[in-house]
């Protein structure tokens, strides 16, 4: 299927609501309609977006089992919102200058505005479906990384600091995972966790990390249990480096690579978000600031623009809500 390349190639491709609704339809049933009850294959549209097959008069609902049903929103608003969630690739923040251009992803994008740039009347309905869409971006079939991975955790949120693995009040403990390779760093994983222990850290690892890995760790005791994973005798377990502490100064010269993410998430968090980030939502956040710096050298929006459709189109239907960031 045509997808748009760039802001003109999207304006000519939906210029309206039918657009949308045609191109959601290729998306469902990629042969051409046919009529789930009498196979006929011509139809015209009625209202409320639903197709009446010319020969029984059935009626399908083309946003039926997707994200988009019952939507109160004009399916080509909700297709720009799409497009310009994709399309914010800005450059990496200017104070961290040891990171290439890109290495934050992209700003991301804000409720508010989201809201603003598509005339949505109400925020909370921007920000509703911004979670939504949120949700889409975690690919179920995703590839876990691989080869040299450095691992820490950082704390998030909140005013006060916090002793690490105890957490602090108001912050949430965030474990962090980052390949590196010879040009650089790869692939990126964050995941919320109640805690620091050896159950939560390596749930992470095996959920994330793929066998025969190489794990670059400080000597946290949560990690003591890497080399015995899996317990297995016949399958690849992990192995483990443990980081020079005589290098330790500030806390950040032991894995240098996974602390510029932890800053780099920090400041996306404070920048777009302006911390107004609620715990019950984090990992909805993280999962965007993946997505964004995993995707950070990709030449085609389009292309992530077309995967977000398609999962939008085989995802089910997400119940509102009013709560705010």
């Amino acid at each position: 299927m045509p997808y748009p390349c760039n802001q003109l190639g999207f304006d000519r491709l939906f210029k309206t609501d039918k657009d949308c609704l045609d191109y959601l339809l290729q998306l469902k049933q990629p042969e051409g309609f046919h009529c789930l009850k009498c196979g006929n294959k011509t139809y015209w549209l009625g209202t409320r977006e639903k197709l009446i097959c010319k020969k029984c008069r059935a009626e399908t609902s083309i946003t039926a089992n997707t994200l988009f049903h019952k939507s109160r929103l004009p399916l080509g608003v909700l297709f720009r919102a799409m497009w310009w969630i994709i399309a914010q690739k800005n450059a990496a923040p200017t104070y961290l200058p040891a990171c290439p251009v890109g290495t934050a992803g992209g700003q991301g994008v804000s409720a508010q505005g989201l809201q603003r740039v598509l005339g949505i009347g109400s925020y909370e309905t921007a920000w509703g479906w911004l979670h939504k869409f949120r949700r889409l971006i975690v690919m179920s079939d995703r590839e876990k990384l691989s080869g040299m991975v450095e691992i820490d955790e950082t704390l998030v949120g909140g005013k006060k600091s916090g002793k690490r693995g105890r957490g602090a009040e108001g912050k949430t403990l965030v474990v962090m995972a980052l390949e590196i390779n010879n040009f650089g760093t790869g692939r990126v994983r964050l995941m919320e966790i109640p805690d620091a222990t050896r159950q939560s850290l390596n749930a992470f690892i095996k959920a994330n990390i793929e066998k025969g890995t190489t794990i670059t760790t400080d000597g946290w005791k949560g990690y003591v249990d890497i080399n015995k994973m899996p317990r297995l005798p016949a399958d690849r377990g992990y192995k483990r480096i443990i980081s020079d502490q005589t290098k330790l100064l500030d806390g950040e010269h032991i894995l240098p690579h996974v602390h510029r993410i932890a800053s780099l998430l920090k400041k996306w968090l404070l920048g777009t978000h302006q911390s107004y980030v609620t715990k019950n939502y984090l990992q909805y956040y993280l999962d965007e600031f993946v997505f964004r710096h995993n995707r950070r050298k990709s030449k085609s929006r389009g292309l992530l623009f077309y995967t977000l459709i398609q999962q939008a189109a085989k995802a089910k239907p997400i119940k509102d809500t009013k709560k705010r960031e």
